[in-house]
């Protein structure tokens, strides 16, 4: 098996994400496992790469892949895949990473399964694992020809370092002319203190149990306190009180933390989704049925508008601020 991992990267680093990826596709025991860095000056990130299991690393540099568009990493991908035989591209999951995916599917008319959370080999065969019925079980599900695809849910691997070094090869980027029709006018970055929810090792999330927006400033406390990040559930953005980009669960995003903090959450499994492979999730809610409760390590049935203060003020104690 040849294996190659879409490495998508923000400014000057790799997505958490891809690395884990890649530290996955490294783990199967395949020596020919390769990245590919898509961008203009991202050259340096190759190195990056070698250190979590590329064997080789492919750089397609160009000033015309300045914009993380779709169509023009397709290109490159379609032609690393026919050039070197690829047999099967690896993808963690993001809006960009989703939609280079689909179409290189197309394009190589290749088998593309999606929302895997882990893959292993099986009699020689790779073998992926997706969630189904909403996650209460999981299936696995195969490809019928080569290259096989594959699209993992964020937060399914965490990076690996192996301190490995990475063969670089220059890629000589050749664009279709339709590729290059669209072009990005402009690119909007919503301004955050603190680490992502994505990245954080430490997320506390708000629920409607906390009452209203104003009291968003509890979670915001703690999550400050412990270095951590603010996260929502949908009912809380969609009623206007935290923004989408803060959003855990099946239509928001998946996070996996060494510590989760509900907060006013009854745990329904849109939401269960999103975070359930945190490490030790903590479930604070007044109701001592929430359904949270079921899959917290640790539960806290009291009300969050007198828990999460107090525990705000024993954290920064400890901290001696």
């Amino acid at each position: 098996m040849s294996t190659l991992v879409f490495l998508e990267h923000h400014g000057n680093e790799l997505l958490k994400p891809s690395l884990g990826v890649l530290s996955k596709a490294a783990s199967l025991g395949d020596e020919d496992v390769a990245g590919v860095v898509i961008g203009s000056d991202v050259r340096a990130l190759a190195d990056e790469a070698g250190k979590f299991g590329a064997a080789r690393v492919h750089v397609a540099d160009d000033p015309r892949l300045e914009a993380p568009l779709a169509q023009p990493r397709v290109d490159v991908l379609a032609q690393l895949v026919r050039d070197n035989g690829y047999d099967t591209v690896l993808f963690a999951n993001s809006v960009l990473a989703a939609d280079v995916a689909a179409g290189l599917a197309a394009r190589l008319d290749a088998g593309l399964n999606w929302d895997l959370t882990d893959v292993v080999r099986d009699d020689g065969r790779l073998v992926g694992k997706r969630p189904a019925l909403q996650d209460s079980i999981y299936v696995d599900v195969g490809w019928t020809s080569e290259p096989r695809l594959a699209l993992f849910r964020q937060g399914s691997f965490d990076p690996t370092a192996t301190g490995g070094s990475a063969e670089v090869e220059d890629v000589n980027v050749q664009l279709e002319e339709f590729s290059t029709s669209a072009r990005m006018v402009e690119q909007a970055h919503e301004e955050s203190e603190g680490p992502s929810i994505e990245d954080a090792e430490v997320v506390v999330a708000g629920g409607r149990g906390l009452g209203g927006p104003e009291n968003f400033t509890l979670v915001e406390q703690l999550a400050k306190a412990l270095g951590g990040a603010v996260g929502a559930t949908r009912a809380v953005v969609d009623a206007g009180w935290y923004p989408y980009s803060t959003q855990v669960g099946q239509t928001g995003k998946t996070v996996a933390p060494k510590l989760y903090i509900a907060c006013g959450i009854s745990g329904a499994i849109q939401h269960k989704v999103g975070m359930q492979a945190s490490g030790v999730i903590v479930a604070i809610n007044k109701d001592p049925n929430a359904p949270i409760f079921e899959f917290s390590d640790l539960g806290v049935v009291g009300d969050v508008h007198e828990v999460v203060p107090k525990l705000t003020e024993l954290v920064n104690q400890r901290k001696g601020s």
